[in-house]
């Protein structure tokens, strides 16, 4: 009787051990997935080691730390907590389990009596950082503890080294792009640079050694050559300065400002340029005032106008209109050219775009500089066909706050 005593009491033992053991596993399986729902929500590093952190502080007895690499050592400046509750002695112990990818400090053999446990935060690769944990006093970390720690830092590593391989990848495609649009710069660039400047010394060549010899006519033929190639060229170099200080985060010197004020303005300016068709302009008497930069908003219109100009035969019109709504101005300028091609009306805001059009020269900066501009005012402008034939560009600009 009693031997079968002991083997019934046994298989209770076993039984219940099994049981513990499996509902451990059970809360670890149940934390670990909390953990990757919390980190799955996080993009950057130091948000993925703080989530981490915080959440590991709400499941076990101790606090946490997270610490990552600066040029390859571990460094206590670079941490998840704001504060720092380690010694900095214990830099160097750090530095070695992230080395080694071994864990040290308490519960282990190597330097047991320091202030906390070091984890590595090993990922399929690579060490990405150590993780420490110091205990609350006066509970001590058990072997339970210990291990779930030790996942803790398993699955912060792979989250980590995720969100390290998209950042690389982003970093790589980005200077691609960055590489592309410096090589498209630089072909547009030399292109539209040399053909003025070609125009502009060959006028300038024949005046200086046939300036004689030649008649009064060619001569200034020859001086318009070069006053209309050298003004283009004005305008490509200050189309380059433009789309750089707008990206860069131009400040607008914004207040109100009547629409017929600025129209007329730019009108004058392009009035040589457009003297060869007409404009006709349709502005509503009671236009409230628009609130914007006026400077860059007559640069807008001007490189509309340029626009038209450019892609519409000689002498045929072009319109310029205006009306309000509850929020806005809708600014429209229409021509009646050869229109955009199918998928153009969003690709001619793009940077060194040109439509192919058989003669146009440009840089394909123009339209670019006017999105730059809209946006920047917190405004919208779109481009689409006109029926009849033509091009539409609808600018919406928004009305000056009323005192």
């Amino acid at each position: 009787m009693l031997v079968v005593a002991l083997v019934i009491s046994t298989q209770t033992t076993r039984i219940r051990t099994q049981a513990l053991s499996a509902a451990g596993r059970e809360a670890r399986t149940d934390t670990l997935y909390q953990l990757a729902r919390r980190l799955a929500g996080q993009n950057g590093v130091f948000d993925l080691v703080r989530t981490a952190s915080s959440f590991a502080e709400e499941v076990l007895p101790c606090e946490v730390v997270i610490f990552f690499p600066d040029q390859n050592r571990i460094t206590f400046s670079r941490r998840s907590s704001d504060l720092l509750p380690l010694p900095r002695s214990e830099e160097s112990l750090a530095q070695g389990v992230f080395e080694t990818g071994e864990k040290a400090g308490l519960t282990t053999k190597v330097s047991k009596h320091a202030s906390a446990l070091y984890l590595p935060l090993r990922g399929a690769r690579q060490v990405v950082g150590v993780l420490a944990a110091i205990p609350k006093p006066p509970a001590q970390l058990d072997q339970e503890q210990v291990r779930l720690l030790e996942l803790f830092a398993n699955q912060t590593a792979i989250a980590m080294e995720r969100s390290n391989s998209h950042h690389a990848a982003e970093e790589a495609r980005v200077r691609m792009q960055t590489e592309e649009m410096r090589s498209s710069l630089l072909s547009a660039v030399s292109h539209d640079l040399r053909t003025p400047l070609a125009s502009i010394t060959g006028a300038a060549s024949t005046l200086r050694s046939q300036g004689e010899r030649i008649s009064t006519e060619t001569r200034d033929e020859l001086l318009d050559s070069i006053a209309d190639e050298a003004e283009r060229l004005g305008r490509l170099v200050a189309n380059l300065l433009d789309i750089t200080r707008l990206e860069s985060g131009v400040e607008l010197r914004c207040d109100g400002y009547p629409v017929e004020e600025i129209v007329g303005s730019v009108l004058q300016r392009m009035d040589r340029q457009l003297r060869n068709r007409p404009v006709e302009t349709r502005l509503p008497e009671n236009l409230p005032l628009i609130y914007v930069d006026d400077v860059l908003t007559g640069q807008l219109l001007v490189n509309l106008l340029e626009n038209a100009d450019k892609y519409t035969p000689e002498g045929t019109p072009i319109e310029l209109t205006a009306e309000a709504n509850e929020d806005a101005v809708v600014l429209e300028i229409r021509d009646r050219g050869p229109g955009f091609a199918e998928g153009d009306e969003r690709r001619i805001f793009e940077k060194f775009y040109r439509r192919n059009v058989k003669g146009v020269r440009g840089v394909g900066l123009g339209l670019p500089i006017c999105r730059a501009i809209v946006e920047a005012h917190r405004g919208k402008i779109e481009a689409f066909n006109r029926l009849g034939g033509g091009a539409v560009f609808r600018i919406h600009l928004p009305l000056a706050k009323q005192s």
